[in-house]
């Protein structure tokens, strides 16, 4: 085992898949030479040269366009959009036309692309620097959505993706890159896509969780604990497909649940969570499903203050548990 941190495992992930299948190549702005804007790429270029990871002009759409052809021809490419921000150019390429290829085609056309991008705030990006997006892939039919939290969870389901041959929008948040370390094993593995793994076990209230928020329900769970109040931890890792039977089971056992992501609140990952435990557990609950998200104001706001306001925080997250456990 070696500790490494979010950043490490990208770059791990991306050169073993790279060196274990030739037809896999990078793509994306300053990826190459420069290693990427936050350096995950960074040293590729040296072992697979200018034709494997490929500097692209600032044209998002170009290059989602170029992924996709290259993924009907059989290649599995890798474009990176700088930061979540610049991906509504690429949407119709996205949207229009990835997500539709396989069933369109009825099975005929696969595409193993994984699109990946740095998402988030928490970083003073500002409002272009900052977004969360994963609501509308997650709505998307058609795209795999994931939004993997630990160094060894990054690691496994991108490789995972990487070897799919559905399209794979793979996010990662930025503060977790650098910040959040953890243990990876030396030899090979991956993550299974479409499960979601349970970081703390539990009794009295289920949290729902993932991407950087999850590290900030694992700190307020264990701040409440001295109160007598046992929380489970679920990461859901995966978004779409989502794994509907862990989150069930965890609210079965609990009868309490509190959803926290950092996304708007309204049409996001959590009001779909919510209304599948309300159908398919009520009779479980013993209180009301709560969300704990972010606000619906257009983006993240660049000022210290006003982006702690809008994002959820442990201390938040400790409220909204002792709310919960009241009932």
């Amino acid at each position: 085992m070696a500790v490494k941190n979010v950043i490490e495992a990208v770059r791990e992930a991306l050169r073993e898949e790279m060196q274990r299948d030739p037809k896999v190549f990078i793509m994306g702005e300053d990826v190459g030479k420069r290693g990427g804007v936050f350096l995950a790429t960074q040293g590729l270029i040296d072992e697979f040269g200018e034709s494997r990871v490929i500097d692209t002009p600032l044209a998002e759409a170009s290059i989602m366009g170029i992924a996709l052809g290259a993924a009907f021809r059989g290649m599995r490419p890798i474009p990176e959009v700088q930061f979540s921000d610049f991906i509504w150019p690429a949407m119709n390429q996205l949207i229009g036309e990835t997500a539709r290829a396989c069933y369109g085609s009825n099975g005929v056309l696969q595409v193993p692309l994984v699109i990946r991008v740095p998402y988030g705030g928490g970083i003073r990006g500002g409002l272009f620097h900052s977004q969360n997006v994963e609501s509308i892939f997650f709505h998307t039919p058609g795209l795999k959505v994931i939004a993997p939290a630990t160094p060894y969870d990054i690691k496994g389901l991108l490789k995972s993706a990487i070897r799919d041959n559905s399209p794979v929008v793979f996010l990662e948040h930025k503060k977790t890159y650098r910040l959040v370390r953890g243990e990876l094993p030396e030899g090979e593995y991956t993550i299974p896509i479409g499960q979601a793994d349970v970081k703390r076990a539990g009794e009295h209230i289920t949290i729902v969780s993932y991407g950087l928020m999850l590290h900030y329900c694992l700190e307020a769970a264990e701040a409440v604990a001295g109160e007598g109040i046992d929380v489970e931890v679920v990461d859901l890792r995966t978004l779409r497909p989502l794994d509907k039977e862990t989150v069930l089971n965890s609210v079965k056992k609990t009868g309490k649940l509190l959803i926290v992501h950092e996304d708007n609140v309204t049409g996001g990952v959590g009001a779909e969570i919510a209304a599948l435990v309300a159908d398919e557990a009520f009779e479980y609950l013993d209180g009301p499903i709560r969300r704990l998200c972010g606000p619906d104001v257009p983006t993240m706001p660049f000022a210290q203050t006003l982006e702690d306001e809008y994002m959820p925080n442990t201390d938040k997250i400790v409220q909204a548990l002792r709310k919960q456990a009241a009932y």
